[in-house]
C-alpha cells in the first residue's frame, strides 16, 4: 500500500489563517494539541490514520505555529477555540467529523462535542478527562483554595494568569521547552517530574532540574521544530487560553449539568502528573459521557501520549473510529 503523503498548508476560516497537517481521504478526524505543542505533535497519527482510510488533519491552533495568532488576551475563550474547529471543518469540505484532543487539546475536543453534537460525531480524549462546569464559581479561586489547602505552594495555572507569565519561556525558548517535556514524561523519575504545584519563589520553569534532558522520544530535528515554532511565535498566545479560564466559566453557564452523548473514549498516561489534579475526574467520566466506549490508563506512560506511545494511541483511535456506525 502507498504511504499517503503528509502535507502542510494554510487554510482560510473564519477571520483566522490557520496551518494545518494533513493526509489521507475519507472521514474527517480532526486533532488537537494542547500546550506547549504544535500540529506536528501529532505527525504519527496523522500517517496511521491516513493509511486507515481517514482524513486526517492536525491544525496550529490559534496562537501557535503558523496559524495566526490574535493580540488580545480576551480573544482565545474556550468559544473561539471550538469556533475555529467548527469552521475548519467547513473550509475542510466536511460535514461532520470526529475530534481528538490532548492536554488542553482534550477540553476544546469535549466542548466541540457539548456545543456542536451535530457537527462533531464522536470525540476522543488524551490526558485530560471531561470536567464538568463548576456550578459553585470560576476555577482559578478554587485552584488557590486548593493549593493553600494542601500546602503545595501554587498551581501552575494560577502562575500563568500574570501578564508577564510568558516572560519565562521566552528568556530562554529551549530551555523553557526542554524542561517542560522533561517534567512530564513517563519517563523521567517520579522524584524530577512536575506535580502541577510550584514552590514559593520558582516558576514552571526554574523549578525543573538544570540537567533536564530531551524524553527519548523527541529527537533532536523534532525539538528545533518546536524551538524555531515558539521562537518565532512566542508563549503569549498559548498562556492567553489559561488567561481565559474564569472567563470560559462565565461564558459557560449555558452548558452546565449537560453531558456528552456521542460515542467517546479516553486514554491517560499511568505516570502523567496531570492526574495529581485532574484525576479526580476520571472515576466519574461514565456519569457525564453517556456513550464511553473506553477509558485506558497506559501502564508506564507519561503526559504526551501521542508522541511517547504512538503504536497504542494509534491502535486505540483506529479501534475507536471503526467501532462507529
Amino acid at each position: 500500500m502507498q504511504t499517503p503523503e503528509i502535507r502542510t498548508r494554510t487554510i482560510q476560516t473564519d477571520g483566522l489563517n490557520q496551518q494545518i497537517l494533513e493526509a489521507g481521504q475519507g472521514p474527517l478526524v480532526l486533532l488537537v494539541h494542547g500546550f506547549p505543542e504544535l500540529g506536528i505533535s501529532w505527525r504519527a497519527q496523522v500517517k496511521a490514520l491516513a493509511e486507515a482510510g481517514y482524513h486526517a488533519v492536525a491544525p496550529d491552533m490559534r496562537g501557535y505555529g503558523g496559524t495566526d495568532k490574535p493580540e488580545r488576551t480576551e480573544d482565545h475563550t474556550i468559544l473561539h477555540l471550538v469556533g475555529d474547529m467548527v469552521d475548519l471543518v467547513r473550509a475542510l469540505g466536511a460535514t461532520t467529523g470526529a475530534v481528538v484532543g490532548h492536554d488542553w487539546g482534550a477540553p476544546i475536543a469535549w466542548h466541540c462535542a457539548l456545543m456542536r453534537p451535530d457537527l462533531f460525531t464522536a470525540v476522543a480524549g488524551l490526558s485530560v478527562p471531561f470536567q464538568p462546569r463548576r456550578a459553585k464559581g470560576p476555577p482559578t479561586p478554587a485552584m488557590v483554595a486548593i493549593a493553600k489547602r494542601l500546602g503545595r505552594g501554587e498551581l501552575y495555572m494560577n502562575q500563568f494568569q500574570a501578564p508577564d507569565a510568558h516572560a519565562m519561556f521566552e528568556a530562554d525558548v529551549a530551555t523553557g521547552l526542554r524542561k517542560g517535556f522533561y517534567a512530564y514524561d513517563g519517563v523521567t523519575p517520579t522524584a524530577r517530574q512536575s506535580t502541577g504545584f510550584i514552590a514559593p519563589g520558582h516558576s514552571f520553569v526554574s523549578e525543573v532540574a538544570e540537567e533536564a534532558t530531551l524524553p527519548p522520544w523527541m529527537s533532536p530535528a523534532h525539538f528545533a521544530e518546536y524551538v524555531a515554532a515558539f521562537t518565532a511565535g512566542g508563549f503569549k498566545g498559548p498562556l492567553d487560553w489559561y488567561r481565559c479560564l474564569d472567563l470560559n466559566w462565565s461564558l459557560t453557564a449555558f452548558l452546565q449539568g449537560q453531558k456528552i452523548r456521542q460515542p467517546s473514549m479516553f486514554m491517560v498516561g499511568e505516570r502523567d502528573p496531570v492526574r495529581n489534579y485532574a484525576g479526580q475526574h476520571e472515576p466519574g467520566l461514565k456519569d457525564w459521557m453517556t456513550d464511553l466506549r473506553s477509558q485506558t490508563v497506559l501502564p508506564g506512560a507519561g503526559h504526551w501520549l501521542q508522541q511517547e506511545r504512538p503504536d497504542e494511541v494509534n491502535a486505540a483511535l483506529i479501534g475507536f473510529l471503526g467501532s462507529l456506525d
